[in-house]
């Protein structure tokens, strides 16, 4: 999900996942209340990491999920399990999304290999030798002997 606050930073090493908001400057930040935003991670729409006293430390995705929650529910008028169900395929479509461009980023690398081995067989073949296609028929004609 990208944040409504650009590139979250990422020009300067900041990552957007790392959970260093307290509640109040994320309730700030998403224009929501501490106690909404202690509702969602109640039920589970955002869940935000701990500190070590178990304080709620809230990351800006955290914040951007928490605010689409909001819009959901009230510029929409979805309630809260159809938000998680929405959330939840969201998810689910930004996991698989990923999983396809890693898989085709393997099977670029596979091509290549594959590539690389054809041209080391070609390069290995004798010169003096030529490849013999199966689909041509060879066929030897010897003439019979003539009988007298």
């Amino acid at each position: 999900m990208s944040t409504p606050f650009g590139s979250g930073g990422a020009g300067f090493g900041f990552d957007e996942n790392a959970a260093v908001y307290v509640i109040s400057v994320a309730a700030e930040l998403s224009g929501l209340h501490p106690q909404t935003l202690r509702q969602y991670d109640r039920i589970g729409l955002v869940c935000p990491g701990r500190a070590a006293g178990r304080g709620r430390r809230y990351s800006l995705l955290d914040v951007a999920r928490a605010r689409e929650v909001a819009r959901l529910t009230q510029e929409e008028g979805i309630n809260l399990a159809g938000v998680r169900r929405i959330l939840d395929l969201e998810d689910q479509v930004a996991g698989l999304a990923h999983q396809v461009q890693a898989l085709q980023e393997r099977l670029l690398e596979l091509a290549a290999l594959a590539d690389a081995r054809e041209a080391a067989a070609h390069a290995s073949y004798r010169r003096d030798l030529v490849p013999w296609q199966q689909e041509q028929a060879l066929v030897l004609w010897r003439p019979r002997p003539r009988q007298h």
